[in-house]
């Protein structure tokens, strides 16, 4: 099973300030904990949205709106990670060198068994 492991955005993040060079140390240290576990499979922070765009879709032509937007609901990193079980994967969250009050969002990964095969079929 896969699961992002999301990281929300706040006024720091975009503002574009960086992690303390602690904090750099303690992720590089549990990133490598996952990597020797053999779960992790990508992770990355994001830049901030005011380096970004949104797409909308309506009837017409898509419209393209340029950052920043409200910090609210955005995502400031993940990891996709590969475990047995959504429990395998909390626990892997709970081991984010993460100050008090932040938070880590898990979702699993759509896969394709997820789906019948006439969605999958592709009109053959």
């Amino acid at each position: 099973m896969r699961f992002m492991m999301l990281v929300r955005a706040d006024k720091n993040t975009e503002a574009g300030v960086l992690p303390s060079k602690e904090l750099v140390a303690a992720m590089g240290r549990f990133n490598e904990e996952m990597v020797k576990a053999g779960v992790l499979l990508a992770g990355e922070g994001i830049q901030p949205s005011s380096k970004g765009a949104r797409v909308r879709f309506s009837r017409g032509a898509p419209t393209v709106t340029d950052g920043p937007f409200p910090a609210k609901e955005l995502i400031a990193g993940f990891w996709m990670i590969q475990v047995k079980s959504k429990d395998e994967a909390i626990e892997w969250a709970k081991r984010v060198p993460f100050a008090a009050g932040e938070v880590i969002e898990i979702r699993q990964v759509f896969e394709a068994s997820d789906f019948p095969p006439e969605v999958l079929s592709h009109g053959a």
